[in-house]
Formats: structure tokens, C-alpha cells, sequence
């Protein structure tokens, strides 16, 4: 099992000494990834089903793992997740790359459709039709990273005769992860990505999950060049040594601890305590 630190752009985390601080400490305890959050906008006041305050301070990704990788040497960097409908494809994937140029091709791309209204109308992105949007969206961005001339003719993005370099250090390109617990990330989860992510789920839900992916699988062709889907969770309870070993018996392959401290001495100690307990470092 690998370990891995979701938080890294939020909460204690948002002082440029704060991200310094607990990258190093998560690569020196053996954890394997850091992972971001993102809502590039709130709503004010704050409505359902909204996880933040409006007022809660969460920097950009690419920049935030820009800056650990500045301070950290091994450990993967990983956006859990980008809602890529809200983004332009081409300007992400150039921000996407140069994290991966930057850190020494340590980048994880994961993605999302996203679920809160107010941030789709806020900028201007339709909500309807986010689903087909995020795969025109991933496609274009793969024909920037991996074509020698790039080109892309869709319903939501067009573009030709252009070319975006540096391209990312990791080829083809940096690993895919879809998140996202519908049948449509499920789907997308198999025909693009090189693993899925779930966030915040027990044991139970965890398996009605991979059973969603396994009828996903059934129904769609996997590219055999992706090989087989890594499986990532962020645990919706807390961890023993049993807890651990039963998400490795239904697949999991990742498990990305949330961070909800209040201080980064009790996130440090979260750090230390799982890498004692799991990582047999500490």
C-alpha cells in the first residue's frame, strides 16, 4: 500500500514555510505523494452541498505543488482533483507541464466534472453537459502533450497549427486519475486514466465503487498501453493496521490520508503517526 498527504494547498497549509515544512516532512517519512485540493471559487454565503467556507484561503494547484516540488526531491505531486470543465484545456495543460518540468516529471494529474452550481456560473462555464465537456477537455490536453503537431476538432474546444513546449518530462504524459463516484467517471476512469481516485469513502462504499468500475470495465475496451487501473482512496474513517489491510483486500492500491489539522504541529504528528504505523518509517 502507498501512502499518501491530501491537503497540501488548504487549511495549515497556505504560507509558503507551512508547505515548505510539511512536504519535506511527508517525503522524509516515506509517504509516496502530496495531493491538492481545488474550488477556484466558493459560495457566499455558503450553500449546500459546499465542503468550505466561503472565506477559506485554498491556493491554485499547479502553484502550490510548483513550490513543494522546490523543497521536496522524490515524492509525487498530485491534484485531487482539478474540475476540468472550469478550466481551459490548453492554458491547464501548459501549467500541467511545467509542474512536471519543474519537479523532474513527478506529476500526477487527477481530475473531476465538479458539482457545485455556483462556481460553474460564476465563470461562465455551462453546468449542463460538464461530463462530455471534461472529455473533449482531457482529449485536447493529450494531443498537447503527446502529438508532434498538435490538433483537435470537438464540440467544445477546437484548435490546429499551434504548438505548446516544453512538453511534460513523463511520457506519454504524467499518470491520469479520474475522480469521481458516478458510472460516468467510472467510464472515464477505463477508457482514459491510468487509475481513479474516490474521496472520503468507507469500506462499504469503496466496494460499490469498484464493482461500478468492474461493470465499466466490462462494457469499454481499456487501451492496453494504460494497463491496469490503479486505485486510489481518500478514507472516510480512520485508519488501523486492519482498516488498511481490508482496503488492500478489495483492490486499493493508494490510500491518500485527509488532513484536517488545525496546526501544523498536529499535522506533523499526523505525518509521524501514520508513517510509524504503516510505512514503518518515523
Amino acid at each position: 500500500m502507498k501512502f499518501g498527504l491530501f491537503g497540501i494547498n488548504f487549511g495549515v497549509c497556505v504560507t509558503p514555510a507551512a508547505i515548505a515544512r510539511i512536504a519535506k516532512a511527508a517525503e522524509d517519512a516515506g509517504f509516496e505523494s502530496l495531493w491538492t485540493g481545488e474550488h477556484v471559487v466558493l459560495p457566499d454565503p455558503r450553500v449546500a452541498p459546499s465542503p468550505m467556507a466561503p472565506d477559506a484561503p485554498m491556493l491554485d494547484p499547479a502553484v502550490a505543488l510548483a513550490f513543494a516540488a522546490a523543497h521536496t526531491k522524490t515524492i509525487r505531486l498530485g491534484t485531487g482533483i482539478i474540475i476540468l470543465p472550469q478550466r481551459n484545456p490548453l492554458v491547464l495543460a501548459k501549467e500541467l507541464a511545467s509542474v512536471d518540468v519543474v519537479s523532474g516529471g513527478r506529476l500526477i494529474f487527477g481530475l473531476g466534472v465538479g458539482y457545485l452550481k455556483p462556481e460553474f456560473d460564476a465563470l461562465g462555464i455551462p453546468f449542463d453537459n460538464k461530463g462530455p465537456r471534461t472529455t473533449e477537455y482531457l482529449e485536447a490536453m493529450l494531443a498537447m502533450w503527446t502529438q508532434a503537431s498538435p490538433a483537435y476538432e470537438g464540440r467544445f474546444v477546437s484548435f490546429k497549427g499551434i504548438q505548446a513546449m516544453p512538453r511534460p518530462v513523463q511520457k506519454p504524459h504524467p499518470p491520469i486519475v479520474v475522480g469521481g463516484h458516478t458510472a460516468g467517471a467510472f467510464r472515464r476512469s477505463v477508457q482514459y486514466a491510468n487509475g481513479w481516485y474516490g474521496f472520503a469513502l468507507d469500506l462499504e462504499k469503496t466496494a460499490q465503487c469498484l464493482n461500478g468500475i468492474r461493470e465499466a470495465e466490462a462494457q469499454i475496451a481499456r487501451p492496453r498501453e494504460l494497463g491496469p487501473l490503479e486505485i486510489t482512496i481518500t478514507p472516510g474513517v480512520a485508519l488501523t493496521p486492519e482498516i488498511v489491510a481490508r482496503y488492500a483486500e478489495l483492490g486499493v492500491h493508494r490510500l491518500v490520508v485527509n488532513n484536517r489539522a488545525k496546526t501544523e504541529d498536529e499535522l506533523l504528528a499526523l505525518i509521524d503517526t501514520t508513517a510509524k504505523t504503516f510505512i514503518g518509517k518515523g
